[in-house]
């Protein structure tokens, strides 16, 4: 029952208080003991805890960790370890500094590698491990008390003792997730000694332990270059290879973590330019085979790491001169139909990537990439929408043939302007406004141009010229422009039912407008002014409304201002847009 529970405490705390821990008398000493032994008994269950707590056990129990015996020393580690499971443990031992204490202990016990001690640091570990698991302020205390180069170093000096090295690596895992500890990691010689370990490990578990800590270190971008020093990447080869056709859970499980852990030390630009070597490395080569491999998971991280490989023009350049653009659109034409979406966005980024460069566009294309990317315009999948939409914006710019030929192909067009709505998925709806305007940009042909008025696109373009991003805004209004001179009055309707005059307006008269917006705005304003010519080479009357928009607006007012604008440019186009309008008012 609790009473007994209570009054067994009481005995306890007693027993604990009539001494001064320091100085243990002998004759006390067997009754302290069992008073140990039987706290390590009592204290793991949860209702036991707390009465541990509120009856004032944990300052006189940390005190006993000032004790010389070691068996003290080791029952006393044991039972803060068990309280400490729960945050009312815990918040006891921190206010007793019962953790200093025992990182003191570890730090001073570290060098001595006599069997006993082992298992004192490993209850210690242990305890530090409960004391700080999921708790971000005591982890931040451990790493500010310097716990992480004495781990490290007893992972060194102590890694035959497999209690205390797990003992290790689960509190590496928990300090690891947070963001200030990289940098002390960064400071030890953990790369090597995690790699080492993991050379010499046979199960699976120990692996899949060591990997828990290797995947947040690899995230700073130091450790990442010291892991691949130390030897890393050797090590994440050789587990795909023994796992690749494993049908073991286990087998996938480590094909998965070795090679997204691959991936990742990919993402830092030194370690992944150590790894390509100029594109003859080993290893650059072996991650290639990935690609056209019959496993989904390699082909994932084959395609994701030639999209970060494809992180400089030099390498990209390379890459696409020795054949990669056809291993990769085999491997997308194999997923039209088996659909791995995570397959579709990797290898979609790694095209982007490699369009990027201007000398492999025409290249790129020439080898059928655009074809083969239409294939997954029914996508419903915003990631492979997204990226598909990023690599044939790459593809086309300053491609004008390209331009055309997409910018005609109706069912591409449709699609982009369904998209152009997708509200859910902003990332979606900015690619397909920027691709729409960089097919009228890159052409300048009056078929695109006909084609995105048909297919209802040119609203979107007035939208996109009210963006918060200046690029966006700009490349609307030359798309607007090119429609505005090409078009017009095909384009009229949609102009005025968009509010495209008002739009301008709202950019020339805004001060916080840059001066390419003030600039294309104008030229807009200019197009559309310059239309009463259109009567004498078409059959059509000029477009009135629009004419009429803009006189209302008083924009003579707003561009007589610009004359005297700092940049030349958008003063010259002023005066000569003030002569327009003077002309027709």
């Amino acid at each position: 029952s609790t009473d007994s529970v209570e009054s067994c405490l009481d005995c306890l705390l007693k027993a604990l208080a009539h001494n001064n821990p320091r100085s243990v008398p002998r004759g006390n000493f067997t009754l302290k003991l069992n008073c140990y032994s039987c706290l390590c008994f009592v204290s793991p269950p949860e209702f036991m805890r707390s009465p541990c707590v509120e009856a004032g056990l944990i300052p006189p129990l940390v005190q006993l960790l000032h004790s010389k015996d070691h068996e003290v020393l080791l029952q006393t580690g044991r039972a803060l370890g068990n309280i400490c499971y729960d945050n009312e443990g815990r918040s006891a031992v921190d206010l007793a500094g019962g953790a200093q204490i025992v990182a003191g202990h570890i730090k001073s016990l570290s060098q001595n590698t006599d069997p006993d001690n082992g298992k004192l640091l490993t209850v210690f570990c242990g305890m530090l491990m409960n004391y700080s698991n999921d708790n971000d302020s005591l982890q931040a205390q451990l790493i500010n008390m310097g716990v992480i180069p004495t781990l490290v170093k007893l992972l060194g000096l102590h890694s035959d003792n497999t209690a205390l090295t797990e003992m290790c690596l689960i509190a590496f895992g928990n300090l690891a997730e947070l963001e200030s500890s990289k940098e002390q990691f960064a400071s030890t010689n953990i790369a090597e000694e995690l790699v080492r370990l993991f050379q010499r490990q046979a199960e699976h578990e120990k692996k899949e332990m060591i990997f828990e800590v290797l995947a947040p270190l690899a995230e700073n971008d130091v450790i990442k270059l010291q892991l691949v020093e130390a030897g890393l990447v050797e090590c994440l080869l050789d587990v795909v290879v023994h796992t690749v056709d494993g049908v073991r859970e286990e087998d996938v499980a480590q094909l998965k973590t070795a090679s997204d852990l691959m991936v990742l030390l990919l993402l830092g630009d030194e370690s992944m330019q150590k790894l390509f070597e100029g594109g003859k490395g080993s290893v650059f080569q072996r991650v290639l085979s990935w690609v056209p491999s019959h496993n989904h998971q390699l082909q994932l991280a084959g395609a994701l790491a030639i999209a970060n490989f494809a992180r400089n023009d030099g390498n990209c350049i390379h890459m696409v001169e020795s054949g990669i653009v056809q291993k990769l659109l085999e491997l997308l034409d194999r997923h039209v139909d088996e659909g791995n979406v995570t397959v579709q966005h990797a290898a979609l980024s790694a095209l982007r990537n490699l369009a990027i460069p201007v000398v492999n566009k025409a290249k790129m294309l020439s080898a059928g990439v655009s074809d083969t990317v239409l294939k997954f315009l029914p996508s419903e999948m915003p990631p492979v929408q997204f990226k598909l939409l990023g690599t044939l914006r790459m593809l086309i710019d300053t491609q004008a043939d390209a331009a055309d030929q997409l910018g005609t192909n109706g069912k591409l067009v449709e699609r982009l302007v369904e998209w152009c709505e997708a509200k859910d998925h902003a990332g979606v709806m900015g690619e397909s406004n920027r691709l729409l305007s960089a097919l009228i940009r890159h052409s300048k042909s009056k078929d695109v141009v006909k084609t995105v008025i048909q297919g209802a696109g040119v609203k979107h373009l007035v939208v996109m010229a009210t963006s918060e991003h200046m690029i966006m805004q700009n490349e609307a209004l030359v798309a607007l422009g090119l429609i505005a001179g090409l078009d017009l009055v095909g384009a009229e309707k949609d102009f005025v039912g968009a509010g495209l005059v008002q739009v301008l307006h709202k950019l020339l008269s805004d001060e916080m407008s840059a001066p390419e917006v003030k600039y294309n705005s104008m030229v807009i304003i200019c197009a559309v002014m310059d239309s009463s010519s259109l009567d004498l080479f078409f059959s059509h009357p000029p477009p009135e409304p629009l004419h009429k928009e803009v006189q209302g607006l008083a924009f003579i007012d707003v561009v007589s201002k610009l004359r005297s604008h700092e940049n030349k440019t958008v003063s010259h186009q002023a005066s000569l847009t003030e002569q327009r309008l003077t002309a027709q008012s």
